[in-house]
């Protein structure tokens, strides 16, 4: 399928710009750019919107009927573990919040390089339990918890998942992967086709990854690539959300593979004509809006059937 013309006339007009690529430039400019492309979407009202303290790390929750106790999304925040904050992802909580409905408590994680892996692993498990302690307290359905994000949002949540499972933390009833990482690796089709024009591109990737691990870190490690996990068994039901012009689009779509192989339940889903960060777009595209349907309607049931 060809490139939607709506993401085509997008990144005709960025080329236009001609400003330098995000991946030349300093973590801190690039944190400033990146809040600049994300702040003028429609962020949705929500009943109840509070910043909170998780055991040290900021969050910030969504309640969108505080007079309802209802199931909850913890969410983190997507932009290569190196940008994005609760700003940055402010619209796209919202939106979840209320097409659920469901409690969604965005992540402040640190980033790198100036906190690189694990400290943001461990900054959103700090928060998983938190919600998870705090759950009456937030207005929150115990036992009815999921995890949720965009790209190394993405990464995150799955490598929270297998960490949960591996120290018998808390249960999480479901995960929601949009466009993840799930690999520190840079040879599959999708990034040989898209490594350049579709926003994300793979000088862009190896970037984000040499300030995640730098070089002392084993890249194959699970909570580091959970593609290359040896047990992806006991895993929440998962929703894994792909974009055709999009270099992580076949690590993605391997993963819910080798997910449904293990056992798990796996809704998988590619969206054709897409490029990487189309979620974030519900303003500009229709295909962005389906999206929240669907991500909205799995999450749904499976806080119907935890």
């Amino acid at each position: 399928m060809p490139l939607n013309p709506i993401l085509a006339a997008v990144l005709a007009q960025r080329t236009e710009v001609s400003a330098p690529p995000m991946h030349e430039g300093s973590p801190e400019a690039a944190r400033t750019m990146y809040r600049a492309m994300n702040a003028g979407y429609t962020r949705e009202a929500v009943t109840r919107v509070r910043d909170e303290d998780a055991d040290g790390v900021p969050v910030r929750v969504y309640h969108p009927n505080p007079g309802v106790v209802l199931p909850a999304l913890v969410y983190f925040h997507g932009g290569g573990w190196v940008i994005g904050d609760l700003e940055t992802h402010d619209h796209i909580c919202r939106k979840l919040a209320n097409a659920v409905p469901c409690v969604v408590i965005a992540v402040d994680y640190r980033l790198a390089p100036e906190h690189p892996f694990p400290t943001p692993l461990d900054d959103c498990y700090t928060a998983l339990n938190w919600v998870t302690k705090k759950a009456t307290q937030l207005g929150i359905i115990p036992g009815k918890i999921a995890v949720g994000g965009d790209s190394a949002g993405g990464n995150l949540s799955a490598a929270i998942s297998l960490k949960a499972r591996d120290e018998n933390g808390p249960a999480i009833c479901h995960q929601l992967l949009m466009y993840p990482v799930t690999d520190a690796s840079f040879d599959t089709p999708s990034y040989a086709d898209n490594a350049e024009g579709y926003l994300l591109t793979i000088d862009g990737m190896k970037w984000f990854w040499h300030h995640y691990i730098g070089d002392e870190v084993d890249p194959a490690q699970a909570y580091v690539s959970p593609l290359r996990a040896s047990n992806l068994s006991n895993l929440p039901p998962t929703t894994v959300i792909t974009a055709e012009f999009d270099p992580l689009r076949d690590e993605g779509e391997s993963f819910a593979k080798l997910l449904a192989q293990a056992g798990t339940s796996v809704s998988m889903r590619r969206y054709d004509g897409m490029v990487h960060g189309f979620f974030a777009m519900a303003d500009l595209l229709e295909a962005a809006q389906e999206v929240f349907e669907f991500s909205a309607y799995q999450l749904a049931a499976s806080f119907k059937t935890a």
